[in-house]
């Protein structure tokens, strides 16, 4: 996987994080949970999600990976 540094994660729209953020931090607006912007680490979203997650936020984060890389739960 590829490193993520704490600069390149704020940096990242928030089109590159499967739960958008919650209104705090830099700029007013938090960086996001589960970043996805690339197919490791849309990989690992949905391995944490897996372990962590709530369901509903198990549905968004597969929802969007699938959505962006074509990857998810297969049925």
């Amino acid at each position: 996987m590829a490193k993520l540094s704490s600069a390149s994660r704020q940096k990242l729209p928030s089109s590159s994080f499967a739960l958008p953020g919650k209104g705090s931090g830099k700029s007013g607006k938090g960086s996001g949970s589960y970043p996805i912007p690339d197919r490791s680490h849309a990989q690992n979203a949905l391995a944490r999600v897996a372990q962590h997650g709530t369901p509903a936020e198990k549905a968004t984060v597969r929802a969007k990976v699938k959505a962006r890389f074509g990857m998810g739960k297969k049925k």
